[in-house]
């Protein structure tokens, strides 16, 4: 089988037992992954299918993560979205309610909502890696990943002077470790935003005709504070494998 075809059986098909064998054993000889004692399978799987199931793809992906989470505590280690409430309240992002035609996650991030006066781009960046591990866990945007649209109106000098180099580091190793498809609009952004999205999924404010963004916004915001307990254990532990039964669903309407 083909790695398209590996990425659509279920997590408990014997077919893939021994490409998360192998990825384990590979992953717990590295140096980097050294004190590691082990992983488990679901959290494995992340990895394979962000990847195709490619060996050699996901063991790069999997130890950059966890070196990425070494390296930049100051954003790993605080996954809280009530300290970030208010800038959450600002419907400076959202992950709409439906995905797009491939079936993929879409996020919106509205760059002019940041006053970065009041918010660091840390804390900015904070929100984007809790949104990141949230929909991680959903076996649908495993396989078919995410995609993402920035809108930039409203960006100014202010934003930029919080982009330093290493942040600016920090988020490129992110994308290096991310299954992201990224499309950047400016000002004309209904005609070009067309081209990839359906206008059932996008809202009003983008030349769709799905839920308003700010009701997009004010719902996402409350998914992320229902998975507070889960992000703070992700944040706390040493691989972020953290266990996830079915009856925990933390994303409504999400269950594969």
């Amino acid at each position: 089988m083909n790695g398209s075809e590996l990425n659509e059986l279920p997590d408990d098909s014997e077919l893939l037992d021994p490409y998360v064998s192998s990825l384990r054993r590979r992953a717990l000889q590295t140096r980097e992954l050294s004190a590691v004692r082990s992983f488990s399978d679901g959290f494995l799987l992340k990895f394979l299918r962000a990847r195709d199931f490619d060996a050699e793809l996901s063991l790069k992906l999997l130890v950059n993560y966890q070196q990425w989470r070494k390296e930049s505590p100051e954003i790993s280690g605080c996954l809280s979205p009530s300290s970030v409430l208010g800038l959450l309240n600002t419907t400076y992002h959202a992950v709409l309610p439906q995905r797009d035609h491939t079936g993929s996650r879409v996020l919106i991030y509205r760059i002019g909502q940041w006053n970065p006066k009041d918010w660091s781009a840390f804390q900015v960046f904070r929100v984007s890696l809790m949104t990141s591990e949230i929909i991680s866990t959903e076996i649908e945007t495993q396989r078919r990943g995410v995609k993402a649209i920035f809108d930039l109106q409203g960006w100014t000098l202010g934003h930029a002077l919080q982009i330093n180099p290493s942040l600016a580091r920090k988020i490129s190793s992110v994308l290096s470790f991310s299954p992201l498809q990224i499309h950047m609009h400016g000002a004309d952004f209904h005609k070009a935003l067309s081209k990839f999205f359906s206008p059932t999924i996008l809202p009003p404010e983008y030349g769709g005709e799905g839920p308003g963004i700010e009701e997009a916004c004010q719902d996402w915001t409350n998914q992320l504070l229902q998975s507070e307990t889960l992000l703070q254990q992700i944040a706390s532990h040493p691989t972020a494998d953290i266990a996830i039964t079915p009856d925990e669903s933390y994303l409504r309407g999400n269950r594969d």
